[in-house]
């Protein structure tokens, strides 16, 4: 392990991992976009292992896209360079590899050193290709996921204080600029916008040229270009594939099938660019299927690639939530009670539900605006929390429902 500076802690991951640390049995996969800080997560646990008493030596970390490492592209080059490192290490091995999908046959040599009974590993991935195919087939029951996510608003206010950067005392100028910069983690260190955003679109072109354009599963990079720039534009709406292929042919002039774009769609889950929100009948207690809702695993992605600076708060506040929701291991649906919906039902750990309502402000001036976003929560006749976020400053008592202002919060980190 390679000194470094000292990392910002995402500990929401790290509470998830450290049960798992010394355990021989399950592969621990952590996902996610690329640069989310999946590789500066493992070098955390390493710092926790070595702080708990673990030997330096027996600490083996690998990362396939750096050097000494980037020439190993199959199973067999990586198990030398595992071999080499701990020929000589006695007790239990931990074993860190960073993109391990660029050797091509990784799983039957990670399963094999997990059978050896002495290795704890740890392997990270950008995208979903760890959980297909042969790692599936041949571990199951024998990882755990984490998909980590960029940093949600807390982890992004948590960040620029730990890194000396100055805070605004005005809440809502700090969810601005979060809104405005994203959430990936390097950005934070840069302090004008133009630099921010400069270093994200940097990163957003990475995502595409190397998961997007060497995507062997992705075969009609234009129509896939086409089909997400639709659903990125469209983030936080109900959507139906047949408005896609409306909107297709149109400017293809071609019959574009649906099969296509529900597997094109299915890739940018994949890629963790973006992710599924399904929508859930509180009447019938089942999910429904058909008009989903797909929420950003980073605004950068809305922002840079659109040329209108202007912010559609009312999706870009629902994908805040969302993400902070899911980072916290909430599952999350869209809520359907008849002709009304809840933007979000969350379901915890344990098991216990709460919903949840966004939006920008109540207090417009006009009652019926404070009626509508009450509606839906108020015709829940079960006793789960209910919660309305918003921007205003003032709280709203009513039927129980907890008014909170979204920004505070979440940057408070407190849970539904």
């Amino acid at each position: 392990m390679t000194e470094t500076k000292r990392l910002y802690p995402r500990e929401k991951y790290l509470k998830i991992l450290r049960p798992f640390y010394d355990d021989t049995e399950m592969i621990k996969v952590v996902t996610g976009v690329r640069r989310c800080g999946k590789s500066s997560l493992l070098l955390m646990i390493q710092e926790e292992l070595l702080e708990k008493g673990v030997a330096k030596s027996n600490i083996i970390g690998i990362n396939l896209d750096r050097r000494p490492y980037r020439h190993i592209r199959n199973a067999a080059a990586l198990e030398r360079a595992i071999d080499e490192a701990s020929d000589k290490i006695r007790g239990r091995k931990y074993l860190f590899i960073d993109e391990v999908q660029n050797a091509v046959g990784f799983e039957e040599s990670l399963n094999a050193y997990r059978e050896d009974g002495d290795y704890s590993i740890f392997i990270t991935g950008s995208n979903s290709y760890l959980l297909s195919g042969e790692l599936v087939t041949k571990l199951t029951g024998r990882y755990l996921e984490v998909n980590m996510t960029t940093l949600t608003f807390d982890e992004y206010i948590g960040m620029k204080s730990f890194v000396g950067k100055n805070i605004s005392l005005n809440i809502e100028d700090e969810l601005r600029s979060y809104i405005l910069e994203g959430g990936f983690p390097y950005a934070v260190n840069y302090d004008g916008l133009e630099e921010k955003r400069f270093y994200v679109q940097n990163v957003v072109n990475e995502i595409f040229d190397k998961d997007v354009k060497g995507n062997r599963r992705i075969r009609k990079k234009r129509l896939f270009d086409l089909i997400m720039q639709f659903v990125i534009n469209n983030f936080g709406c109900t959507l139906s594939v047949d408005n896609i292929v409306n909107h297709l042919n149109g400017i293809l002039g071609e019959k574009v099938r649906k099969e296509t774009i529900y597997r094109y769609i299915e890739q940018l889950e994949n890629l963790r660019i973006i992710s599924k929100c399904t929508r859930f009948d509180l009447k019938s207690k089942r999910s429904l299927k058909g008009g989903e809702k797909y929420y950003l695993s980073d605004l950068s992605f809305y922002f840079l690639r659109n040329t209108d600076n202007r912010i559609p708060y009312g999706p870009v506040l629902e994908n805040i939530v969302y993400q902070y929701a899911r980072s916290l291991g909430y599952k999350v649906s869209v809520g359907k009670i008849g002709s009304l919906e809840v933007d979000f039902i969350l379901r915890s750990p344990s098991l216990d539900y709460s919903y949840v309502q966004v939006a920008m402000y109540i207090f417009t001036g006009d009652e019926k605006t404070e009626n509508r976003e009450y509606r839906s929560l108020e015709s829940i006749k079960d006793n789960y929390p209910k919660y309305l976020l918003t921007l205003d400053s003032l709280q709203q008592k009513r039927n129980g429902i907890i008014h909170e202002n979204l920004a505070k919060f979440i940057r408070d980190g407190k849970r539904f």
